[in-house]
């Protein structure tokens, strides 16, 4: 019997998988039709694979017209999807499920070594799990990069008592889509990432809050859930919504959110892992952090440790977006150059204009020119270079960027969605608009380029969180590289 995959995945329904799977459905009944998630290689979806002797054959860019072509056998292929070039030279370790299987089965989880990680942590004690997370070198994947073991042993540390396991799913830096597809592609790897977590601090209550802008993520996360009982072992696992706030992305804020409260950044301390929800101790990790545990903890620290360089170990999950030839989910190790990211498996442009520059690490990530292509992804050598991987965007622009466009942008978008508690960021960044308007139209440049950078320096050092702290950063980076957009304009 031949099975066909489809993907069920936003990225492949949003080009027409839905209406693909359907074709399929309907002109041939006797098809298994299995709705996986993506492999990640966007700029090809929907990909259609067949099941074959010699493997999964993939189609890519399918359309209900193409279906007949494919069944017939006289369609283009990209031949076995998991020997292709830019799939097989990733090292998918958090992803390696990803797109093989039925986000929902859990005989498809079990099968391609699912729970091992839970399992083996349940045969240790507490303390054990937490080192073993502590040597693997794992650090938070949401953009801060700290440590993930060290939170988890000072919630473990804490006295025994009401503790929560919180994963923050509010994925809203643009050109980011790796925790969406964790969500809709392979859920139960985050459920007992989480459970794991549970386990070793001590909790008995987790929630997953996920942003609004996720409805096929949330469906998924809460069915998984469902379905996921049974290894919970009294672990109360349950998804919240978000109401669109990107500030919410910072651990306080969305703690606010999940009390029911207006998300709004307290101030610290006491750190959350003292004083978290409702007062409690509260272990928070992004998606990717906790979907990473059960790896760590079925193949050792060792193995995990292995990867990457210095104190970037391990691997991360880069998304390749904007103005980019083949986007898509690439997962390798720490060390890998920002170049070989936009140009090996990006492809450079779209549009097939050199590049010009790139946007790491979200919206408040610097722009870093194609001289500093060279950059190895890891979080030290970035910092050095005033810059963050952040979160693992990637967006990509072209020559015909207006930098200075870029960079008021940037105020633009912090002035709108800032919670407003601080004034450096409130106010700092109305005015950073003021500012940057006036230098482009040529009103006491020089003046106001000076008054810039002691505006970015107050933001800096002066607001409650990152969003105004950030906000400088591409602005910096737009002024220290590419000086020559910032000339007075015509209007």
């Amino acid at each position: 019997m031949t099975t066909v995959y489809v993907p069920r995945d936003s990225a492949a329904r949003s080009v027409g998988a839905d209406e693909v799977a359907a074709a399929f459905a309907e002109a041939d009944p006797s098809l298994t039709i299995v709705r996986n998630g993506s492999r990640g290689m966007l700029w090809l979806e929907p990909l259609v694979e067949i099941s074959s002797s010699e493997g999964r054959i993939g189609y890519g860019s399918v359309t209900p017209a193409d279906v007949p072509g494919i069944l017939a056998g006289t369609a283009e292929s990209i031949g076995v999807v998991d020997e292709h070039p830019w799939l097989a030279s990733q090292q998918r370790v958090t992803f390696a499920r990803m797109g093989r299987t039925d986000p929902l089965s859990v005989d498809d989880y079990l099968a391609n070594g699912g729970m091992a990680g839970l399992r083996r942590a349940r045969t240790m004690t507490r303390a054990e799990v937490v080192a073993e997370v502590t040597e693997s070198g794992l650090r938070g994947r949401g953009g801060a990069g700290f440590p993930a073991g060290i939170k988890w042993k000072t919630v473990m540390d804490c006295p025994d008592g009401l503790k929560f396991v919180c994963c923050n799913a509010d994925e809203g830096d643009s050109g980011t889509y790796a925790d969406r597809m964790v969500l809709e592609g392979d859920p139960f790897m985050l459920i007992e990432g989480m459970a794991i977590a549970a386990y070793a601090v001590g909790a008995t209550e987790g929630y997953i809050y996920i942003r609004s802008e996720y409805p096929d993520g949330i469906a998924t996360m809460r069915e998984a859930i469902k379905r996921a009982e049974p290894w919970l072992d009294g672990f109360n696992l349950e998804t919240r919504v978000g109401a669109g706030a990107y500030i919410c992305g910072e651990e306080t804020s969305m703690l606010e959110s999940l009390e029911g409260k207006r998300g709004m950044v307290r101030a610290k301390p006491p750190i959350p892992a003292f004083e978290g929800l409702f007062g409690k101790p509260t272990v928070i990790n992004n998606v990717l952090t906790l979907a990473t545990v059960p790896t760590i903890l079925a193949g050792g620290a060792d193995a995990y440790q292995s990867l990457g360089v210095e104190r970037s170990r391990g691997t991360q999950v880069f998304q390749l977006g904007g103005n980019v030839a083949r986007g898509g989910i690439v997962e390798t190790a720490f060390g890998i150059t920002l170049g070989e990211l936009v140009e090996g498996y990006g492809g450079g442009t779209r549009t097939g204009r050199p590049v010009r520059a790139v946007q790491v690490g979200g919206p408040l990530g610097a722009y870093v020119p194609t001289s500093q292509f060279d950059l190895p992804m890891d979080y030290e050598a970035f910092a050095k270079a005033n810059a963050m991987v952040g979160h693992g965007g990637i967006v990509v622009f072209d020559e015909s960027v207006d930098m200075a466009a870029q960079a008021r942008f940037a105020f633009e978008f912090c002035a709108a969605e800032s919670c407003g508690k601080c004034t450096p960021c409130r106010v700092g960044a109305v005015r950073g608009v003021e500012v940057i308007d006036r230098i482009r139209t040529g009103v006491d440049r020089d003046e106001n380029l000076a008054v810039l950078e002691d505006l970015c320096e107050l933001m800096t050092d002066g607001s409650l969180c990152a969003m105004g702290g950030l906000t400088p950063m591409p602005v910096r980076s737009a002024i220290n590289h590419f000086s020559e957009d910032f000339e007075a304009r015509q209007p």
